[in-house]
C-alpha cells in the first residue's frame, strides 16, 4: 500500500454545514415537478419495455433486446434505487406507490421492480452497507478488494479481461444475488442477536462477523446451494421467481401467436438479459473505482467525514439532459447521490454544478470524467495494472467542534 494521503486541511465543519445547506435549500422545493420527471422517465423504461417486447416475437433479434434491456436498467438504475432511498418520501403529493414503504414491497415485487434482486436485500447490501461504508473495508462493493485474486493471479492481461467479461454479464445473478441475500441475512442475525457487532459497531476481528468480509458475504460460502438454508433462500427467493417470470410468463403470453413467436421472444429475452447485466455493469461497477480515487481503512466517525468521503470515492460521469442522464440511469450524479441519498433524481442536475463549485472552495477533490473513460480505469483496478488511492481522514474524535453522529446515516 502506498502512503495515504491525509486531508487535514479541509474545514470538515465548513463544508458539513455548506453541504447540508445546499441540501436543505433543495429539500425546500421540492414538489410537482420532482414527480413529473420520475413519471416521465419512469414512462420512457416502460415505452422501451413494450417496444421491445411488441417486436420480440417477429424474430428474435438485438434491437427488441436492448428496448427490453433498457427497460430493466431504468426501473433498478433510476426507479428502486432512488425510490428505496426515500428520494421521493417527502415530495408533497407523492402517490403512496413512490414512496419506500410502498414500491417493490410484497406483490408489487413483481409489478414495480422484476428482478433477480430481493428488494429488500438489495436494500440492505446497498443503502445501508454500501452507503454507511462507502470505499473502507466495511464496503460490500469495494472492487478492489473483492477482485484482489483476479488481480494478483499470475495471467496475461488478456485472459483476465476475458474472466471480467463473463462477471460482466451475468453479475446481476453471479454477484449481486448472492452477495444481497447474504447481506439481508446478516442484518436478519443481527437482529436476532445470533451474531456479534460488526467492526463498525465496536466488534473486533476475532468476532469474525464483518457485514463487509468476504467470508460473510461471499457467494463461494454456499450461497447457490439447495443443501443449505442460506442457499435455499437464494434459490426461492430469487432465482427461481425471476427465472419464471422472465423467461417463462413473459415468453408464454406470445404462445397463442405462434410456438416460434413464443421462441422468439424467449432468445430474446435472454439477450435482453445480456444486455442489461452489460449495461449496469459498465454505470455502476466504475463509480468507486479507479486510481484517482479514494479507499479507507476505517469506518467514518461522523456526517461531516461522511460528505468528504463521499466526494473522495466517487466519480460523476457527463451530467445533463434527461436523454443522456436515463441512459446512464441517473448513475452519473454519483457523488450528489451519495452526499444526499434522499432527494430526487432531478434535483441532483440542479445541485451537481453547486457542489462541484463548494468542493473547489473547501479543497475537496472532484472527479468528473466520460463513462467510457471510467471504464478504462475500472478494468485497469481488476486486472491489477493500478491501484486505488489511500486516504486517512480526520474523525470527529480529532476535529474540534460538533458534528451529528454517524449512526444517524444508516437507511
Amino acid at each position: 500500500m502506498t502512503s495515504p494521503r491525509t486531508f487535514e486541511s479541509v474545514d470538515y465543519e465548513a463544508f458539513a454545514r455548506d453541504v447540508k445547506a445546499l441540501g436543505e435549500e433543495a429539500s425546500k422545493h421540492l414538489g410537482e415537478d420532482d414527480l413529473k420527471h420520475l413519471r416521465k422517465i419512469e414512462l420512457w423504461g416502460r415505452l422501451c419495455t413494450v417496444l421491445g417486447y411488441a417486436t420480440a416475437w417477429i424474430f428474435p433479434n438485438p434491437l427488441s433486446a436492448l428496448l427490453i434491456s433498457q427497460g430493466a436498467f431504468t426501473r433498478w438504475t433510476t426507479l428502486m434505487h432512488h425510490i428505496g432511498h426515500r428520494g421521493y418520501d417527502r415530495v408533497p403529493g407523492v402517490p403512496a406507490r413512490y414512496t419506500s414503504k410502498v414500491f417493490a414491497t410484497g406483490w408489487r415485487r413483481f409489478i414495480d421492480f422484476p428482478d433477480w434482486m430481493v428488494p429488500e436485500a438489495w436494500a440492505q447490501e446497498h443503502n445501508v452497507l454500501h452507503h454507511y461504508h462507502t470505499g473502507d473495508m466495511g464496503d460490500p462493493d469495494l472492487v478492489e478488494r473483492d477482485i484482489d485474486w483476479l488481480r494478483d493471479a499470475r495471467l496475461p492481461r488478456v485472459v483476465k479481461l476475458m474472466v471480467i467479461s463473463f462477471f460482466a454479464i451475468s453479475w446481476k445473478y453471479s454477484y449481486y444475488v448472492p452477495r444481497t441475500i447474504r447481506a439481508l441475512q446478516y442484518a436478519r442475525a443481527r437482529r436476532e442477536n445470533r451474531i456479534g457487532p460488526s467492526v463498525a459497531d465496536g466488534g473486533t476481528e476475532a468476532n469474525g462477523m464483518y457485514p463487509f468480509d468476504t467470508r460473510a458475504l461471499s457467494p463461494r460460502q454456499g450461497s447457490f446451494s439447495p443443501f443449505n438454508a442460506r442457499g435455499r433462500e437464494t434459490w426461492m427467493r430469487s432465482l427461481i421467481p425471476y427465472a419464471i417470470y422472465r423467461f417463462g410468463l413473459v415468453p408464454l403470453l406470445f404462445l397463442p401467436i405462434s410456438t416460434y413467436a413464443w421462441m422468439s421472444v424467449l432468445a430474446t429475452s435472454i439477450m435482453a438479459e445480456v444486455f442489461t447485466n452489460l449495461h449496469t455493469f459498465l454505470v455502476i461497477a466504475p463509480n468507486h473505482a479507479g486510481e484517482d480515487l479514494y479507499r479507507f481503512e476505517a469506518p467514518i466517525s461522523d456526517r461531516a467525514e461522511h460528505f468528504v468521503r463521499s466526494v473522495l470515492g466517487s466519480v460523476n460521469y457527463n451530467t445533463g439532459g434527461d436523454v443522456n442522464d436515463f441512459l446512464q440511469g441517473f448513475l452519473n450524479y454519483q457523488i450528489e447521490h451519495h452526499v444526499w441519498p434522499d432527494l430526487p433524481a432531478r434535483q441532483y442536475q440542479l445541485l451537481q454544478p453547486k457542489l462541484k463549485a463548494l468542493c473547489q472552495q473547501h479543497g475537496v477533490p472532484y472527479v468528473q470524467e466520460s463513462m467510457w473513460k471510467r471504464v478504462g480505469k475500472l478494468l485497469n483496478i481488476m486486472t491489477g495494472h493500478s491501484s486505488m488511492a489511500w486516504a486517512v481522514t480526520v474523525p470527529k474524535a480529532a476535529r474540534s467542534g460538533a458534528a451529528e453522529p454517524a449512526q444517524q446515516l444508516v437507511a
